[in-house]
């Protein structure tokens, strides 16, 4: 039997690996581009943004860290494409942010909040740098409104096939979670300590059968996820030809052309014509 190792892009898998507070200091630091040793402490939190009304939105963070700076950080992986996802992030960045206040509470209260999205699909058509990086600035002369919130993109499409001998850290984390075999496990873990222990503890949580059957589980629901997404696709498409060719007979048989030649050339059937 082949030896079994989760894929650290299922969000189970890196809900796990992220309990490794040494892979989550060192991811934490690539991705916001800062010394590993300037974190003294990074903390879970719980997931479950909170609701100030029975009619608000849920939000359930993939996951959710408070940095000894008290900055929250909220980490989301999408395999699936999702053309809204700007606005989804922006969503629960603000959840985040506004239930740091309660009522009574001064504005100052409020820490940075940052989002990291590791995506599956391409979000930004016509870049190509996989790691982007967005704060709220002034149009023409680009200096900040404020830094209380960050939006980190990292686009797992863009990554190059091949790492050169000076790539960043941040390259050598993007290809681990996107990593599949053993042998890219087993040269990125020596190219990085911080993922070394990352490696580490996905290989323990691999063969752990209870977390395995947990894996298995939301990476079926993914896939049938993306099944059912790619038949309805098909679907809307059967059905927008369909209609078109139901439009073109319509204004053949208007113009007089006669019912053999509106069947050869749309492929509709008899009763289609007939049904106009």
């Amino acid at each position: 039997m082949a030896y079994f190792l989760m894929k650290p892009k299922i969000d189970f898998a890196f809900k796990e690996i992220m309990e490794d507070g040494k892979a989550r200091t060192g991811f934490l630091a690539a991705v916001l581009m800062i010394d590993p040793e300037s974190i003294m402490e990074t903390r879970i939190l719980n997931t479950n943004l909170r609701r100030e009304h029975e009619d608000d939105k849920q939000g359930i963070l993939d996951v959710r860290l408070l940095m000894d700076n008290d900055s929250e950080i909220d980490i989301e992986i999408q395999l699936s494409e999702l053309k809204v996802w700007a606005d989804r992030s922006l969503f629960y960045l603000a959840k985040m942010f506004t239930e740091q206040i309660n009522p009574g509470d001064s504005y100052h209260v409020f820490k940075k909040c940052v989002s990291i999205s590791i995506l599956d699909f391409i979000l930004f058509q016509g870049e190509t740098e996989f790691h982007s990086c967005f704060h709220i600035r002034e149009d023409k002369r680009h200096f900040l409104y404020t830094d209380k919130m960050e939006f980190h993109v990292i686009e797992l499409p863009k990554l190059p096939e091949a790492l050169g001998e000076d790539c960043t850290d941040l390259e050598l984390w993007a290809k681990f979670i996107s990593a599949e075999r053993k042998e890219e496990f087993d040269m990125l873990a020596e190219k990085n300590p911080y993922i070394e222990s990352a490696y580490q503890k996905l290989q323990v949580i691999s063969q752990d059968s209870q977390k395995r059957l947990e894996y298995e589980a939301r990476e079926k629901a993914i896939r049938d996820y993306n099944e059912g997404m790619y038949e309805a696709e098909q679907r809307g498409i059967q059905i927008g030809e369909r209609n078109k060719s139901l439009e073109y007979a319509r204004n053949m048989k208007k113009e007089g052309i006669g019912r053999e030649i509106i069947l050869k050339i749309t492929g509709l059937s008899p009763a289609d014509i007939d049904s106009l």
